[in-house]
């Protein structure tokens, strides 16, 4: 059987029963009993872990760390995707073009589906701490698992709209009138949740395929909200505790970079049936015709140098009429697919954080082959130790850039966290100064008159 679990809106309620009508988004997990209701489903570790896992697969679904958000829509906000479909009520020409309203659909959903998952992930820290039936070392595990998820998603929510209102209850008549929190509160925040949670994970993971977080996941995401608060030296002494953790090694072939079997990757998220293809294998696909959504822009292809390994593996070039359009494929089992999972961390990602953390506290000597690892992968001659602080800077963001692009809104996250979201101006004729956050949703000023002011500009 099923355990059906209704994620309602922020302002609605959730509802973990076996039958429900009014609720507007299901997910389905497997659970080894046939039927249960709301007053058990935190009654025994079994159970409970079925509701975790339905908030694994949510992510999955619909959130900000699915393969077709935050990769699709930031990376055509920024500079690194074209998007070729200009009669469409979809609203993605206003995010290519950087004319976003406060009612644009993709807006809309960015912030619904990320305050869903974080109202489920509210019911499981509130289901399992009220619990009488699960062990106190499971309730201290579920409970961190599920503070680092939620923690995720008020990362990526402040990320992109600032000040954001902050829930940690499912009491609907806080919720629906709740404020906003200033940004500087969310990541002070973000920074006791994590650290609660590294505290009460363990590096051991619950399944090999890495599909839950660990300790060093939630090491890492801590570790990013302290570049953003240029934190150095503490995101400094976690970076390197992850590499020198032996649960991951440098995965020197660029080929199997994106395979579901590296122990270079920290944590991914599986497709939601055996055999699916990733979401990123699908969206960005297109042969034999002009693109009609989504291809590389010419100015993340031209980045590339000569020779790098990645660009020859990790994207494809489709001629047609003379012309030359560039596709991103860095997964590549669009069916029967038995290998590839959609990576939510990896251990390039650490190495090019330490690298930044270094560079900025002006250890260019001990930075330098963190950058240069990954270069020689792609083929790349190594960057000189005698490298000035600025130049460094600029080029680990560029290496950012071509290692990450289409995953995970890297491009938008790694500007902002440099402060060079203003260099879009360049490439994106419409860029003003206060893109650098997008709009809170018209329908949610109109559901909470606390959340206004609107952001400037909109």
């Amino acid at each position: 059987m099923k355990l059906l679990i209704y994620i309602l809106t922020m302002a609605g309620a959730l509802c973990l029963m076996t039958t429900c009508v009014s609720c507007e988004k299901m997910i389905e997990t497997d659970l080894p009993q046939n039927q249960i209701d709301t007053e058990n489903v935190f009654n025994d570790v079994q159970t409970a872990n079925a509701a975790l896992s339905a908030l694994y697969a949510g992510l999955w679904d619909d959130s900000p760390v699915s393969g077709d958000q935050s990769g699709r829509l930031l990376g055509m906000y920024t500079d690194d995707l074209t998007y070729h479909t200009t009669a469409t009520n979809n609203g993605f020409p206003e995010i290519y073009n950087n004319t976003l309203i406060d009612s644009s659909i993709p807006v809309n959903s960015f912030w619904t589906a990320a305050y869903q998952k974080i109202y489920y992930a509210n019911s499981i820290l509130e289901g399992v701490e009220s619990s009488t039936g699960i062990a106190d070392k499971d309730k201290v595990r579920i409970k961190a698992e599920a503070l680092t998820i939620r923690s995720l998603l008020f990362f990526y929510l402040q990320q992109v709209f600032g000040d954001i209102p902050y829930p940690v209850t499912t009491n609907y008549s806080i919720n629906q009138t709740i404020s906003k929190t200033p940004s500087d509160e969310v990541m002070d925040r973000l920074e006791m949740d994590l650290s609660e949670a590294v505290l009460a994970l363990n590096d051991t993971y619950r399944n090999a395929e890495r599909i839950f977080v660990n300790k060093k996941t939630a090491e890492l995401l801590l570790a990013k909200v302290f570049m953003h608060r240029k934190k150095y030296g503490h995101a400094e002494l976690l970076l390197k505790n992850i590499l020198q953790s032996p649960l991951y090694t440098f995965q020197n072939d660029i080929t199997k970079v994106f395979q579901k079997s590296g122990t270079h990757i920290l944590w991914q998220l599986k497709p939601k049936n055996s055999g699916d293809a990733t979401k990123e294998a699908s969206i960005y696909y297109f042969v034999n015709a002009a693109p009609t959504a989504f291809s590389l822009t010419p100015s993340l292809v031209g980045s590339f140098p000569a020779g790098d390994l990645r660009k020859q593996n990790w994207m494809a070039a489709v001629i047609v009429g003379g012309n030359t359009w560039y596709r991103a494929e860095k997964y590549k089992l669009r069916s029967a697919n038995t290998l590839e999972y959609s990576v939510v961390f990896r251990l390039e990602e650490v190495y090019l954080l330490l690298a930044e953390s270094l560079t900025q506290q002006n250890n260019i000597a001990d930075a330098v082959p963190f950058v240069n690892k990954i270069r020689q992968r792609a083929g790349l001659p190594v960057l000189n130790a005698g490298i000035t602080k600025d130049v460094l800077l600029t080029e680990i963001l560029n290496e950012n850039r071509r290692e990450f692009f289409t995953e995970m809104g890297h491009r938008f996250l790694d500007l902002k966290r440099n402060e060079q979201l203003n260099q879009l101006a360049s490439a994106k004729p419409n860029w003003k100064e206060f893109h650098k956050l997008w709009p809170i949703p018209q329908k949610e000023l109109l559901l909470n008159s606390k959340l206004n002011p609107q952001n400037t500009g909109y």
